[in-house]
This record gives C-alpha cells, structure tokens and sequence, in this order.
C-alpha cells in the first residue's frame, strides 16, 4: 500500500508536467502556424502606415521649420505685414472716436482665480466709457457665485462698467455662455470682443496692441495673443507642458498667420471682429472646441487672422494630472470631431483658394490634429515594441530613429531652457499620447464621450495657501483615484517586450522600452504632477 501510494505521488506531477508541455506546445504551435500567414503580413501593413504617417509628420515639421526660419531672417512681424495706425484722441468727437469693446470672462466656480481675471480685466487701459467688461458666471456653487458678484460690485463701485450675467442652466457649456452673453442689448453698442478665460491675466496695454490691427485692417477677423504661463516651473509635468505649448505659439500659430493667415483661435487672449463673429454664424455648441469651429467658420467667409507673438498674456497651465488628462481629451477629441463635421464643407467652399482649403484640411487637420497623436501612440508604444517577436518585421532605422530625433529636436526649439529635459518630454507625451489617440477615435467615431466637457481646474495661489509655505504632507488620496489601468496595462506589455527583446532581440529596443515602461508605470499610480492637500 506503501508503494502504491508512493508511486501515486510520484506520477501525479509527472502527469502535471507533461499537461503543462502539451499546453505550451499547442500555443508555440498556433503562433507557428498563425506567424507566416497572418501575424507578419498585418504587422508589416502595420509598419508601412505608420512609417508613412511620421514622413508625414517629419515634412510637416521642417516645413513650418523653413518657414519660421524665413520669417525671423525677413522680419516677417505683423507690425510690417499689415496696416497700423496708433490710435488718437479726436478733438472734436473726444473718446467717442474709439471703436466700442467688450470684454467677455467665461467662468464656472473659478474660487482660486475669478479675482485675478476680473481685477486684470477692468484694470485694461481703454477710454472708461468705451469698454464694457461681461462676466459670465456659470458657477453652480451658490457661495463661489456670492462671492463673483460681490467681486463685480467691487469695481463697478469704482466707476468701472461691469456687467454680472449669469443663466438658468449650462447649456453648451463655454460656448453657450459666449453665445448668452452676445445676445444683451448692450452689445449690440460693442464693435469688437476681447475674450480671457478665468486664469487669464492680460496686461493694461493689451487692448492698445490689439485694436489697431482690427480698426486699420478691415478685412481681419481676429488677433491672438501668445499665452505666458506663471506656473511653468511648478513641477516637471508643467515644465513638460510648457514645451509643447511654446512650440504651438511658436511655430504652428506663427507659420499659419504668416503664410495663410488663418489658425486656431486658442479660445482666449484674442480680440474678435464682432460683425466677423456674426457672418461666421455666432458660437456653436456642436464640438468641445468651440473657438476653433469659430475660426474654422469665419476663415471660410474669407476673414484673415494675425498673431501677434510679442503680445504675452499670464496664465495657468494645470498641475493636476487628472486636470490635465481631461484637458487632452477635450483637446483631443474636438479637432477630430470638427474634421468629421466640417471637412465636406471645406472641400465645397469657393471663397477660399484651393492652397488654402490644402492646408487646411491636409496640414491643419488631419497631420497636426489626427496623424500627430495616432503615429505616437500606435507606432512607438504599439507596433515598434510587437516587432521584438517578429524578427521576420523590420522598421528601417530612419524610421525607428531618424526621423523621431529630427521631429522631437524641431519641437523643443520653442523652449531652448528645458533642452535638458528632452528624454522626460518624449517619455511624458508618448504616455499622453495614449490618451490623445482614445480621444482622437472618440472625436473621429463620434462615440461616448465624444461632448465631454470637464472645466480645467485651476490652483491659483491655492496650494502655496494650504501648504502655508511648509513642506507639503503627503496627501490621503483613496486608491481608486490614483490608479490609472490603462498605463499600467501599456507598461506592463512594453515592459513584457523589454524583456524579450533583452532575451532574444537583436535591435536593442528594449532600452527605449524598459525607459518607457517606467513612465507608464509612474503615470499608472498618478505618481505625475502636483498633490493638492485637502485640508
């Protein structure tokens, strides 16, 4: 009986080893059989798109490069590219001489920053009874909206004329405050409207250096300002923000003013036409990027736009990582969205030339705001790291290298101060990029979240307030708001693709991999950004 059972124990895990061996076996077999006929074929289809994509994005890049390059060699300023004429006091007519201005300040429970943009606001130097400033208040915290009234009665006892409007519900969000706000009697008075989000902080000359464009050019619809962030040096994911910003103000709104003059109205810290604004169909609710639906409408009616770089106005960028994902989305997702919705009408459009319409729908859309996101995503954190399993898969080396050195080395050109940082920006926006390719399909599919509209929290002094100048204790944050699935998901399959490229590649991806893996993983536990204390 002994024995029996002794070589009972004996067979049982020989029987166990050998189950394991067949399972292993019918696996390395499926993927045998499978290799050759399907999984080579799809992934070098796979490979040729996305080589085809960054050859779009590289030509995109040196092109706006070039033409920066021969702006600043020939002084190309808006300054010498248009008509402008100081404005002067009229003897006669006094300050009626001046174009009327509203100045409009969307806001939803802006606690931390409501004062300092409406304290900017009516501090703008302009004849006293030629500007009206409009807060529009969609805050749903009846203390938070106490306290915007109260702020407004505090200038307005000053002499200065602010209007308080606020609305029974938030529909349209942004878009449909703007659009409330157009309609009151008193603007009807207004010719032009000069618009700053709550965290904007314009300087008093802004609206001397903006006007005069719009009163000497008839046929501009719209002055943007360039964004100057105060917090930039907050921690490393604003740092990291900053230069892809810079490189937007830069180069891409630079090269679009000068050579087609038409880009993306950034939503604020610009000043609008008001008869422009009108014949382009007023503000519409229909995308989460309302202000470049606008601009997109009013190009195609034939209205130029300028960019004047010089014009700096302070602002926040968010700190938060949730603030900030939610911020790509929206990003994200409206520009794809707006390509689906307007792309046919573009085409169709005849007050515009065929060059322009080209960059438009070619340049402005599809490289910058669909192929720009998709090539990151599916081509360095999907596709280049599957290759490790396939050796039959090459990716050249200009495409695997070259051509993302060239296009990272063009970005960081608008930030020359965080050059250092270059390896932590490619590592940070590779993880963004995961983000920006969900939303990109989102707008593009019109799926579920395709109107998501999450307002961009801003700190102002709030955290420096809480911490009270003392090293800041590590917050109690609950797990569940911490943990990000997706990242940890991305990571542990590149990580995964690390490992055996180690093991077994030849390319020696897996140093780039191992690197990546780990900023996934540091975004997967939220370990990105400012920690605000909540008490």
């Amino acid at each position: 009986m002994d024995q029996i059972s002794e070589t009972s124990r004996t067979m049982i895990p020989g029987t166990f080893q050998v189950s394991q061996d067949d399972i292993t076996g019918q696996v390395g077999l499926i993927w045998q059989q499978t290799k050759a006929p399907l999984i080579v074929p799809v992934l070098k289809g796979m490979v040729v798109l996305c080589l085809a994509m960054s050859i779009m994005l590289f030509v995109e890049r040196v092109y706006m490069g070039i033409v920066i390059v021969f702006v600043k060699l020939f002084g190309r300023k808006p300054e010498k590219m248009y008509k402008l004429e100081p404005m002067k006091d009229d003897v006669e007519l006094g300050y009626s001489a001046y174009p009327m201005v509203l100045v409009q300040i969307p806001m939803y429970n802006e606690k931390e920053v409501y004062q300092l943009s409406i304290g900017a606001a009516c501090g703008l130097s302009w004849p006293p009874d030629r500007i009206i400033i409009q807060v529009l208040d969609d805050s749903t915290d009846p203390a938070i909206k106490t306290l915007v009234e109260l702020e407004c009665q505090r200038w307005a006892s000053k002499g200065i004329n602010v209007k308080y409007e606020i609305r029974d519900n938030r529909n349209g969000y942004k878009a449909g405050a703007l659009k409330e706000g157009m309609k009151h009697s008193y603007v009807k008075q207004c010719d032009y409207v000069a618009i700053f989000d709550a965290d904007f902080q314009p300087e008093p000359d802004f609206l001397w250096r903006t006007i005069p464009f719009l009163v000497s050019n008839p046929e501009i619809a719209l002055v943007q300002a360039r964004w100057k962030f105060v917090n930039s040096d907050e921690c490393l994911m604003t740092r990291m923000q900053e230069m892809s910003l810079d490189y937007h103000f830069i180069v891409e709104q630079e090269v679009g003013s000068s050579t087609h003059a038409f880009f993306g109205f950034n939503g604020t810290a610009g000043v609008w036409r008001i008869s422009a604004l009108n014949e382009a169909g007023g503000w519409k609710d229909r995308t989460t990027v309302e202000d470049m639906d606008l601009a997109v409408r009013a190009s195609l009616k034939g209205w130029k736009f300028v960019y004047v770089g010089d014009l700096k106005v302070k602002n926040e960028l968010p700190s938060t990582f949730k603030a900030y994902r939610y911020q790509q989305h929206r990003w994200s997702c409206g520009p794809a969205n707006l390509f689906r919705k307007m792309a046919v009408e573009i085409i169709r459009n005849r007050k515009v030339s065929l060059w322009k319409k080209f960059y438009v729908i070619y340049s402005f859309f599809f490289v910058r705001k669909i192929v720009a996101h998709l090539v990151t995503f599916i081509f360095y954190c999907v596709v280049l790291p599957a290759t490790v399993f396939v050796p039959e898969v090459e990716v050249p080396k200009w495409g695997a290298v070259y051509i993302p050195s060239i296009v990272t080395l063009l970005n960081a050109v608008g930030t020359p101060r965080s050059l250092h940082l270059l390896i932590f920006w490619i590592l940070f926006e590779n993880v963004m990029s995961l983000h920006r390719t969900k939303a990109t399909f989102i707008g593009l599919l019109e799926a579920g979240r395709v109107n998501e509209w999450v307002v961009t929290e801003k700190l102002g002094d709030a955290l420096k307030t809480k911490l009270g100048g003392k090293a800041p204790r590590k917050p109690r944050i609950q797990i569940g708001e911490r943990i990000h699935l997706l990242e940890l998901a991305v990571g542990a399959y590149l990580f995964f693709c690390g490992c055996y490229d180690l093991a077994f590649g030849k390319n020696r991806y897996f140093i780039f991999l191992f690197l990546q893996s780990i900023a996934f993983f540091i975004a997967g536990v939220g370990y990105v950004g400012t920690f605000v204390p909540t008490s």
